[in-house]
């Protein structure tokens, strides 16, 4: 017989608040002053390369990690609009901080569908503080939708999990990490959720981009480490958690964009502002005064405002697909599949995804056009804004979004999130 879900009430604490604007002041004015120390040392870390433990420390200490966790849980119990709305805010003041932290709020975000024990077990530890890091994408080898790191049961029934990732962003300040993984005697991937000072866990700082330099993205090796059964997660493409979570992901990174856009708006106005050179083609009024400069900042600044405005219209929607999902399932039950309000809220995600990047790069972009060359010293870091924003960009490719936006409206074909990178199969009669 085929097994039956059975779907549980959405908890109180995941229901959007009836005032979202007064909830998020109140999360802002918690955190507002450990993202003006964040901000003051932002670009001396850029420029000398020096990873943001202090910073993450600061914010751990505050419960920013569980500001998603439910109060009956000993969290804050936000709603996705008021933890965009302050990762943008996080972003504005150092954008690698910000970034690192999508790992962890992910994982936090997948709890709501696990089963009791798994939930009681990580809300408490993330109240707590701890957090957890991410272990998924190979650099090469595996083919698309499979990986090639292992989970499988030694002699003595115990798991042991083996391999090698690469893009591991955050885990390298985590408690833990969550490793996508194959089972030795079944199809599929399953979740191994491991301490980071586990024995025979190894994490690097070797990401070379040239933009989100200070997110510890980098390679950690797995071997033989121990997993307790409690935390080998199933994961099953298409289910409610799965496109909710994908969806989220890509959030947290328009979140970041937002807040990149921002900070170049501030950073061009003070720079205008405060400039005192001006070149005999313009109207010879100092840079303050001239329409034209005054115009690109505005250019600027509006871009800014489209940004978060996409990104928080998108969070809303994620919220509404929230009240009325299926939640948590029981021991041996399927998955219940993504509602069409999820699907939708997909949709308005992957749309903010064709759109965000584009004005995030180019208020990053224009904010050079608001000085002459003395914007393009080392020393002023303005380039951070750009490179930083060019590599968050690339992490979803925007033309595979808006294809699939195309497709939604057009044939009404469901979307499906980011959840696998690996090698291409060879389109048919393909040469070899």
């Amino acid at each position: 017989m085929p097994m039956t879900t059975t779907v549980s009430p959405v908890p109180a604490s995941f229901v959007p608040p009836v005032d979202p604007a007064a909830e998020y002041a109140r999360v802002h004015a918690r955190f507002a002053p450990i993202f003006a120390r964040i901000a003051e040392g932002a670009r001396r870390r850029d420029q000398e390369r020096t990873l943001p433990h202090e910073p993450v420390r600061w914010l751990d200490e505050a419960g920013f990690g569980a500001l998603r966790v439910p109060a009956a849980h000993g969290g804050a119990g936000v709603s996705v609009e008021t933890v965009i709305r302050v990762l943008v805010d996080l972003a504005a003041a150092d954008s690698n901080v910000a970034h690192l932290y999508r790992s962890h709020l992910g994982f936090t975000e997948s709890l709501r569908w696990q089963p009791e024990a798994v939930r009681e077990r990580w809300y408490g530890r993330i109240a707590a503080g701890q957090t957890v890091g991410n272990a998924s994408t190979e650099r090469g080898g595996n083919a698309l939708g499979t990986v090639n790191t292992t989970l499988g049961r030694d002699e003595a029934g115990v798991w042991r999990l083996n391999g090698t990732k690469y893009y591991t962003t955050g885990t390298i300040f985590s408690d833990h990490t969550r490793v996508s993984a194959a089972l030795d005697d079944a199809p599929g991937r399953r979740f191994a959720v491991v301490p980071v000072t586990a024995v025979g866990v190894t994490v690097e700082d070797d990401w070379d981009g040239f933009g989100q330099r200070l997110t510890g993205t980098g390679t950690a090796t797995f071997t033989d480490v121990l997993v307790d059964d409690v935390d080998v997660l199933d994961r099953v493409v298409g289910s409610a958690e799965a496109v909710h979570e994908a969806a989220f992901f890509q959030l947290v990174l328009l979140a970041v964009l937002a807040g990149i856009a921002r900070s170049a708006r501030d950073d061009a106005a003070t720079l205008v502002a405060g400039r005192a050179r001006t070149f005999n083609t313009g109207s010879g009024l100092p840079f303050r005064e001239d329409p034209l400069i005054q115009q690109v900042v505005g250019r600027i600044a509006a871009n800014a405002f489209a940004a978060e405005a996409t990104v928080l219209a998108a969070a809303r929607s994620l919220d509404r697909a929230l009240v009325g999902a299926p939640a948590a399932t029981g021991a041996g039950e399927e998955p219940a599949p993504a509602t069409q309000a999820q699907l939708r809220a997909e949709v308005d995600v992957e749309q903010a995804q064709v759109t965000v990047p584009e004005l995030a790069l180019a208020a990053a972009q224009q904010l050079f056009e608001a000085a002459g060359a003395s914007a393009t010293s080392t020393a002023k870091g303005l380039d951070r804004h750009w490179r930083n924003a060019r590599t968050v960009a690339t992490h979803n490719p925007a033309v595979f979004r808006a294809r699939a936006i195309g497709d939604w409206y057009v044939n009404g074909t469901p979307p499906e999130g980011l959840n696998a990178i690996g090698d291409a199969r060879p389109s048919p009669g393909s040469r070899p």
